[in-house]
C-alpha cells in the first residue's frame, strides 16, 4: 500500500538519557486501556491488519483485511500513530485510519532511566519548556490514573517505543504515558498484589529498585526474593541503587554517599523508599510480583554484573571478600 503520506523522524537516546512517549488526541470512546498503533508509510493493507490483531484492536487480522478491502477502501488508509481501544469496531477502526495523523517522532525509553533524564531530551526534540514538561508530569489526575502516590510519574513511563507528533502537548506526552502503562499492565497483576498485599505503587517502586541493580535477567527473582525477605523481616533494604538516585548522580558511591539524608536512601530509611527510582522493565515488574522462594537476605554483584546470595550476614561478608579477592 503506497501513498501513505506520513514522515517519520527518528531519535534514540542510550543509557543515561533514553527516553519516549506520544500523543492522546482523538481516543475512541471505547472501554479498556488505550493502545498505540503506528502504521509506517508504504505498508501493506495485510501489515496494516496484521499489526491492529497484535495489538488486540481487531480479533482477526484476515477479517479485517476482507473488510478494508471492501470497496478499495483500504486505498484510503493513511500512515500515523493511531490511538485506539481494543473492541473498537471495524468501522470505527477503519475511519480513523483515513483520517491520518500528524508528522511523528519516535523515541526510545530504556529500562531503568530516571525521568530527570529523559525530560530534557523531550523537551528539546518537541521544543517544549522544560517547565512546563516537568509541571504535567506532576498533574494529580495523572498520578492518580496509574496509582502513584509520589511527587511525579517517575516509574510508569513503560520502556518501549513510543511515537511523538512534532505537535503534541505536555498534556497530550504524559497522558500516553499513563495510556501506555495501563496497557502493559496485565489484570492477573491485580490479583497478584492481594496476594503479596503490595499496592501498584509499591510494586513498581520495588521493581525499579530491581531494575537498578542490573541487567543480568536470571538474576532477578532471586534480588527480589532477598528484598521481600528483608521487608517480611523488617531489615532495611540497603539497595545501592537508592542511593544513586539520592545523590543524583550516577557516578561511583563512595562511604559517604551511604550517609545521605533522603527518604530514598534505603540504608538510613525503613522499608521502601516513597516511589521509584527510574522505570523498571516488564522482566523487573514481574520479578517483584514473583519473587523466587528463597531464604536469601543478602547479595553481591561480580566483575560480570552478576550476583552472588547469602542467607546470612557472616556468609555474605565471606563472598565480598571472596568477590574483591577475585578482581
Amino acid at each position: 500500500m503506497s501513498g501513505f503520506s506520513s514522515t517519520l523522524k527518528t531519535l534514540v537516546v542510550s543509557a543515561g538519557a533514553t527516553c519516549a512517549l506520544g500523543t492522546a488526541a482523538c481516543v475512541p470512546s471505547e472501554t479498556g486501556p488505550v493502545r498505540w498503533v503506528r502504521v509506517p508509510p508504504g505498508d501493506s493493507i495485510s501489515a496494516v491488519a496484521d499489526s491492529l490483531a497484535a495489538h488486540g484492536i481487531v480479533r482477526s487480522a484476515r477479517t479485517f483485511e476482507r473488510f478494508a478491502r471492501m470497496g478499495r477502501r483500504h486505498l484510503g488508509i493513511r500512515a500515523g500513530v493511531y490511538p485506539l481501544r481494543p473492541g473498537t469496531p471495524m468501522g470505527k477502526v477503519l475511519v480513523e485510519l483515513r483520517k491520518g495523523r500528524p508528522d511523528a517522532i519516535r523515541i526510545r525509553v530504556r529500562p531503568g532511566v530516571w525521568l530527570v533524564e529523559l525530560t530534557p531530551v523531550i523537551a528539546r526534540v518537541l521544543e517544549i519548556p522544560l517547565d512546563t514538561l516537568l509541571a504535567g508530569s506532576r498533574d494529580s489526575a495523572l498520578l492518580a490514573s496509574v496509582g502513584s502516590t509520589a511527587e511525579t510519574v517517575e516509574g510508569y513511563v513503560f520502556p518501549t517505543d513510543y511515537y511523538l507528533p512534532l505537535d503534541a502537548t505536555p498534556q497530550q506526552i504524559w497522558r500516553q504515558v499513563a495510556d501506555t502503562f495501563e496497557a502493559y499492565w496485565a489484570d492477573a497483576w491485580d490479583r497478584r498484589l492481594d496476594t503479596l498485599g503490595f499496592t501498584r505503587h509499591e510494586i513498581v517502586t520495588l521493581a525499579s529498585i530491581i531494575e537498578g541493580e542490573g541487567p543480568i535477567e536470571s538474576d532477578r527473582s532471586l534480588i527480589s526474593s532477598v528484598y521481600h525477605n528483608r521487608l517480611r523481616r523488617g531489615l532495611r533494604l540497603q539497595a545501592d541503587p537508592t542511593v544513586v538516585y539520592a545523590r543524583g548522580s550516577r557516578a561511583r558511591l563512595y562511604h559517604k554517599h551511604y550517609r545521605l539524608d533522603s527518604q530514598y536512601n534505603t540504608y538510613r530509611v525503613d522499608g521502601l523508599p516513597p516511589g521509584p527510582i527510574g522505570q523498571p522493565s516488564h522482566a523487573s515488574l514481574l520479578a517483584a510480583l514473583y519473587p523466587a522462594e528463597t531464604e536469601y537476605l543478602y547479595f553481591v554483584a561480580t566483575a560480570d554484573g552478576r550476583h552472588l546470595f547469602s542467607r546470612s550476614y557472616r556468609e555474605h561478608l565471606a563472598t565480598v571478600r571472596s568477590v574483591r579477592a577475585s578482581r
